[in-house]
């Protein structure tokens, strides 16, 4: 069979494992669909397929009203790859072309705005402006239909230059204006405002073991930046989020989407989530990174065949099956945490930490920013805080201060586009950092799902998945 034969067939089986890997549409609607669209499967000759949703919309087709393409979890492929291709989808997906345009993404990634373009369109269809359109379209929807703002103000809140701009793209991708868009949904969301927040339904494919997730959030939690609420089963989880237009805070419940309900056309399921943003522009990185805390984007189908081999590793993926490898809201909040303990986390905070305008319960701070700390260790030298255990700071002079002032300077780069092994190189240069902390800095900040930290016994038949392989010892107190 060829590749297109095989995705034929996971077509023809609604084969929700699929979603987000790949797109079909069909010649004779005009339309694209995700691989478990429930509708009538189509003949094979009028079927084409693509890689991105942006390529089928750049083909003229628009997303199907039924299964909603544009809305799948995304690529576990590009969100685990360390070449170019994967780490422009991830720094398109948190909005830089929107900000920085693609000569800003050029720059990140360390190539010229020509090879980016060449190297994109050669493997998934479209180029970056093509995929950033793409996800414009999808963060106006939202907007749309979970929000009471304006369009005008949608518009641009999405990341559209004009409204005339908006109101072609969204006619082109959704055969609907933006008025019919947000006349299809119920009034109660027709009637939801940004004061009370944005729900949303953050997707993933497969089975999704989150009590193990929130376990670890939980226990890592720190207070004024981060809290979890209620009891195992029916947590939430709540922290604040520095974003590029302004803040948030965002809610996400423990309890996933019903499966069996679903199972026909969403496996997978979703959580739900609660976004509280002071500036709508947020809305896009704000949801990239929930889903990298999440690991939303992994396939667990994938991870769970290759270690459920394993013989000592095959009881714990039966007992857990879809465990997920968290990663991190913000990466340079989550290395500065990973070197100083939770304790001395909350110290930072409330000495350092940006207090919010309007605190929401135990929420009040933002956690500090890297030049914050970095100014902060400049003028005070040599002064030291200690404590007990994991919760003592060894004083700016220490690790503390020559990470703050690396990432403030641009020495350390822990977003989503970084090269890992570039990054890596970086920390190692730092003194202070043993190669432990590290480890968890790469599987966490920068998502790398095959990290295998000094001491634990990894062997190469785990690879690709080494970090999930650690997660599920963890989660079975194995060491």
């Amino acid at each position: 069979m060829t590749d297109q034969d095989t995705r034929y067939e996971a077509v023809r089986s609604r084969d929700a494992r699929f979603d987000g890997e790949f797109f079909f549409a069909v010649d004779t609607t005009g339309i694209y669909c995700r691989p478990s669209c429930p509708a009538v499967t189509p003949k094979r000759h009028n079927v084409r397929f693509f890689a991105t949703a942006a390529a089928a919309q750049g083909s003229g087709f628009r997303a199907c009203r039924r299964c909603r393409p544009d809305a799948v979890p995304g690529s576990a492929d590009w969100n685990a790859r360390a070449d170019v291709v994967g780490r422009a989808m991830r720094l398109i997906g948190d909005g830089v072309v929107d900000r920085e345009g693609v000569t800003g993404l050029a720059v990140r990634l360390g190539y010229s705005a020509r090879q980016v373009q060449r190297q994109l369109t050669a493997e998934l269809g479209a180029g970056p402006v093509a995929l950033a359109r793409a996800q414009r379209a999808h963060t106006a929807r939202v907007l749309l239909q979970t929000t009471g703002l304006p369009v005008t103000e949608i518009a641009f809140a999405a990341g559209f230059a004009s409204v005339r701009q908006f109101n072609d793209t969204v006619r082109t991708v959704y055969a609907a204006t933006p008025t019919e868009l947000r006349a299809a949904v119920r009034a109660a969301r027709r009637t939801a405002t940004p004061s009370a927040g944005i729900p949303l339904r953050l997707a993933h494919r497969g089975p999704y073991h989150a009590g193990a997730v929130f376990d670890l959030l939980q226990w890592e939690a720190v207070a004024g930046v981060e809290e979890v609420s209620g009891p195992p089963g029916g947590r939430t989880y709540r922290r604040t989020l520095r974003l590029p237009y302004g803040t948030g805070i965002v809610a996400v419940d423990e309890r996933a989407g019903d499966p069996g309900r679903a199972s026909a056309v969403h496996p997978g399921g979703w959580l739900d989530a609660r976004l509280h943003l002071t500036d709508p522009r947020d809305l896009t990185t704000a949801v990239q990174r929930l889903r990298r805390l999440f690991d939303l984007d992994s396939d667990p189908y994938a991870v769970d065949e290759r270690l459920g081999a394993d013989p000592r590793l095959a009881p714990l993926v039966a007992a857990r099956p879809g465990l997920r490898a968290p990663g991190a809201a913000d990466p340079e909040e989550y290395a500065v945490r990973s070197v100083v303990g939770r304790a001395a986390a909350e110290l930072l905070v409330r000495a350092y930490g940006k207090a919010l305008d309007a605190p929401c319960g135990t929420l009040t701070h933002l956690f500090p920013e890297p030049a914050v700390l970095a100014q902060a260790a400049s003028s005070s030298g040599s002064r030291s805080r200690s404590g007990s255990g994991s919760g003592s700071v060894s004083g700016f002079d220490g690790p503390l201060g020559a990470l703050a002032t690396a990432l403030a300077d641009g020495t350390v780069r822990l977003d989503p586009g970084v090269d890992r092994d570039d990054a890596q190189e970086a920390l190692l240069a730092l003194p202070g950092l043993d190669a432990r902390t590290i480890a968890e800095i790469r599987a966490r900040a920068l998502g790398d799902p095959d990290v295998a930290p000094p001491g634990p016994h990894a062997p190469e038949t785990w690879r690709p998945w080494r970090t999930y392989a650690l997660h599920h010892l963890r989660a079975a107190e194995e060491r």
